[in-house]
């Protein structure tokens, strides 16, 4: 599409996960039981961590709001996909393209720093039990929350703003939502600045975050190390588990996919991680807190008794 035809651009093309029709039914099923698991598993964790007396403490407090990033960003992608899945024409409009791209990054970005700030937490529950409920006052985390989302808004504004106020000679996206990537590569306008302002912005926030959590842990780990009571370590241990997990799957999918070389990076491989981080860690996130925290395990029981009684 040239650029004299910018005027005519009302919508993009999704290739979507497959191009093999007799994929498209099993890999709705699939999506779509992942996707209900973790619409209802992190709403339950929204719900559970704001009406259990037990759980009204700042390490619940930040994962409410990392079960509403979780949930956010996966309604963002995969509504839309599903969708695709049954539709004809696997379009999309040039504005809810927008859209898309600014919930996405905003939630993403928002996870980012909601589990540094979280390390944080685990941090200075260990490492400074006496003065926890001092540092992490209930005013604290919500100034730290409300910055993490304003940082976020910011950056997802800023992105999307850019990218779609130069010209697109293209409309098929080579993706099954809008992404930054795909959408650069359908610019014709110059594409150096949009992508020096990405590169540092991704730069920041992944190292930022992430040496935020590697210290917290490397001091907890250090506390834990010189604690006598075998039992005090296991505590404190069973206390970062879960969060330690949940660190290391969404990380770890994030570097994969964003740190490749060139020569190795495609557009497929883009579509598998993202499936991960888009549906999958969504969906596991609730399970793992459930699964392996206590606390968490002892509310639900109680919720499910008074529930049927």
């Amino acid at each position: 599409m040239n650029k004299h035809n910018l005027t005519m651009l009302n919508e993009f093309t999704l290739m979507g996960i497959t191009d093999h029709p007799v994929l498209q039914l099993p890999l709705f099923g699939l999506f779509l039981i992942i996707y209900m698991i973790s619409t209802v598993g992190n709403l339950s964790m929204i719900i559970l961590t704001k009406v259990d007396s037990s759980l009204q403490t700042p390490m619940y407090f930040f994962l409410r709001h990392l079960a509403i990033t979780d949930l956010g960003y996966s309604t963002t992608v995969g509504s839309k996909m599903l969708v695709n899945f049954v539709v004809v024409k696997n379009t999309i409009a040039y504005y809810s393209c927008a859209i898309q791209l600014t919930f996405f990054v905003m939630f993403i970005t928002s996870e980012l720093f909601i589990l540094s700030v979280m390390s944080y937490d685990r941090y200075v529950a260990i490492c400074n039990p006496l003065h926890y409920t001092v540092i992490m006052s209930q005013k604290v985390c919500r100034v730290l929350v409300a910055i993490n989302y304003l940082y976020s808004a910011f950056v997802s504004l800023l992105v999307t703003t850019h990218i779609f106020s130069l010209s697109f000679c293209g409309y098929i996206i080579h993706h099954f939502y809008c992404d930054g990537l795909p959408l650069l590569s359908l610019l014709c306008s110059n594409t150096h600045g949009i992508q020096l302002i990405i590169l540092m912005l991704a730069t920041f926030d992944l190292i930022s975050s992430l040496l935020l959590v590697l210290v917290s842990y490397l001091l907890i780990l250090s506390t834990i190390y010189r604690m006598n009571s075998a039992e005090g370590r296991h505590k404190a241990f069973s206390t970062c588990g879960s969060h330690l997990m949940v660190i290391v799957i969404f990380y770890g999918t994030l570097i994969f996919m964003y740190v490749q070389p060139n020569f190795s990076h495609s557009f497929d491989t883009d579509k598998v991680a993202s499936i991960f981080y888009t549906l999958v860690i969504p969906m596991l996130n609730p399970l793992i807190y459930t699964l392996r925290n206590r606390d968490v395990k002892y509310a639900v029981h109680r919720i499910f008794w008074k529930t049927i009684k």
